[in-house]
């Protein structure tokens, strides 16, 4: 099973919110999930707010072979979970 790290819409129409979670990368966006690895909601006033993470059990996930999505692994840049080559930051 090819796990994948990436982005599951919730939230209502003109309102996405997102969640990280770990699921297999066969099953469709929106369908039954591994484990919830954290938030994102992209029309947060506040960009503190924005991201929400669990930290140790992405790097968990990385460790043992999960790929995350593009879109994914720019949010795990951006926070600093990952570096540019993909490889867990020490935290």
């Amino acid at each position: 099973m090819a796990v994948r790290i990436r982005l599951k819409r919730v939230g209502r129409r003109h309102r996405p919110s997102y969640r990280l979670a770990a699921m297999d990368g066969r099953q469709a966006r929106d369908s039954k999930v591994i484990e919830e690895l954290g938030s994102f909601d992209p029309m947060s006033p506040d960009s503190g707010t924005q991201v929400t993470l669990k930290r140790e059990r992405i790097a968990y996930w990385i460790s043992v072979g999960a790929q995350p999505t593009d879109t994914v692994r720019g949010i795990l840049k951006k926070q600093g979970v990952i570096d540019d080559k993909g490889a867990v930051v020490a935290s």
